[in-house]
């Protein structure tokens, strides 16, 4: 029986049935001083690219024409969008709802320039988390290489806004919340206080790429031991590998649909997350 967590790890080849090849082995590219290896998150992160074209092409063009949404699919997807911009990225960065009112209505708004880079964001992670589904594929979430660099692009993101905002040294500065302190008081405290905002800065945006990673990977990690139950119990006696396979079975459904909840949820929180940090970047008060 093979290893139950290694539809959780990346690999150098696809594991399928026989009848659809076998192990396939993916190649590595010679660049000279370096042969680069091509791995199965890889190519799975390259079908989520292509299947994000494939949906939210056709789906822009139908927005710039002024098409009304039309079919279960569309609206689908335009209610995530909507969702996503009017109760996460819109109240996180400009502190508004959905409504255009006061001195928000008639002119652009400052989440708008971040929704193209969050919705992508939500989209990417969560058609990653939902590969993980699919038999012989699995989560590139699952890995704590894509889930940091996801992490380093939003830590960059927030980074660049904030200096954008506050300047360079204003808004380093400004992760010290105002105080008024004696006199003398705060050449003590706001350096310590500074450190401490410095540290906390670094994991926070940290804590986005272990929280995403260990829910993925642990999820199917679980629902792989039970399924590897079931192999297990085949040189036991009948009744009894009856026994297991039909609670094995049960709890990997139970478990799948769990999952896939989970699967919504943790792109969520990132986005929702981001969005925060962000909005903190440019309001620091």
């Amino acid at each position: 029986m093979s290893d139950p967590a290694s539809h959780a790890q990346d690999a150098t080849y696809f594991h399928l049935p026989e009848f659809l090849g076998g192990e396939i082995e993916l190649p590595k590219i010679p660049l000279g001083f370096y042969d680069f290896q091509i791995t199965k998150y890889m190519v799975i992160e390259i079908f989520v690219a292509v299947c994000l074209v494939a949906v939210f092409v056709p789906l822009a063009k139908r927005i710039v024409t002024g098409q009304p949404p039309r079919g279960r699919f569309w609206n689908l997807f335009e209610v995530f969008l909507l969702y996503i911009r009017d109760q996460v990225v819109r109240p996180c960065i400009d502190g508004t709802g959905s409504h255009t009112t006061g001195s928000h209505a008639g002119h652009k708004r400052e989440s708008d320039k971040y929704l193209p880079f969050l919705w992508t964001l939500f989209f990417f992670i969560l058609f990653c988390n939902l590969f993980g589904m699919l038999p012989w594929m699995g989560s590139p979430t699952g890995s704590i290489a894509v889930t940091g660099l996801l992490a380093v692009i939003a830590f960059l993101t927030v980074t660049i806004t904030g200096i954008k905002a506050h300047g360079g040294v204003g808004y380093w500065l400004g992760l010290v919340p105002k105080m008024d302190l004696p006199f003398g008081l705060g050449y003590i405290l706001k350096p310590m206080l500074f450190v401490i905002e410095i540290v906390a800065y670094l994991i926070k945006h940290g804590v986005l790429a272990i929280r995403l990673w260990a829910n993925m990977f642990a999820g199917h990690v679980v629902l792989a031991v039970f399924l590897g139950f079931i192999g297990a119990a085949m040189t036991l006696p009948l009744l009894l590998c009856g026994t297991v396979t039909g609670l094995s079975l049960f709890m990997s459904v139970a478990l799948s649909f769990l999952e896939l909840f989970v699967a919504f949820l943790q792109a969520y929180i990132f986005v929702f997350l981001t969005s925060l940090f962000i909005g903190g970047a440019i309001h620091q008060h």
